[in-house]
């Protein structure tokens, strides 16, 4: 399962720390093996309910979502120099585990993708904080995770979660329509 996973995330292998890339890939290989979703619905549902017709897939999104957060932590590093400091690791395990929860968060019924009874009480970004903590993964990923969506607009959001909120909602907001 984890070679499966790596082709659908080959991200994960950007993050240098080695113990957390292989905490990240266990994430995955547990929200999938616990989720009513294959490794190959990820490439085909959409990645989100909320939007009617939705034609961009899950890993379309995710992984788009990644890769803009290293870009523009990137350009915010080589513009700023030493002013600000980010730490890339946590920036791209946090984008890459955000929407981990919905694994979770989505069911099948009759075929038909809906909300999970679980996903009805808690949304993505607590059962993925859930899932990184099952793993240790550091407190500085479970923060991106719990505070990228809007649950976090109350709350202080560290430099590489909002680089990560940010980069998530520029590759969701264009298709709400």
């Amino acid at each position: 399962m984890k070679d499966k996973v790596l082709k659908i995330w080959p991200e994960i292998n950007w993050i240098e720390n080695k113990e957390l890339q292989e905490k990240v890939l266990d994430c995955w290989v547990y929200a999938i093996e616990n989720s009513v979703l294959s490794i190959e619905d990820l490439q085909t549902i959409p990645f989100s309910l909320l939007i009617k017709d939705c034609k961009i897939s899950f890993m379309n999104h995710k992984r788009t979502a990644v890769q803009l957060s290293v870009d523009i932590a990137k350009r915010m590093k080589a513009n700023f120099g030493n002013e600000i400091q980010i730490d890339m690791d946590f920036l791209i395990a946090g984008a890459i585990l955000i929407d981990i929860g919905k694994l979770i968060e989505y069911d099948k019924v009759n075929e038909l993708l809906t909300t999970s009874k679980a996903g009805k009480l808690l949304r993505h970004p607590f059962s993925g904080v859930s899932i990184a903590d099952r793993f240790g993964i550091p407190h500085e990923v479970q923060h991106i995770i719990a505070y990228h969506a809007k649950e976090g607009d109350l709350a202080k959001r560290s430099t590489e979660a909002i680089i990560v909120h940010h980069a998530d909602f520029v590759s969701f907001d264009p298709f709400k329509g």
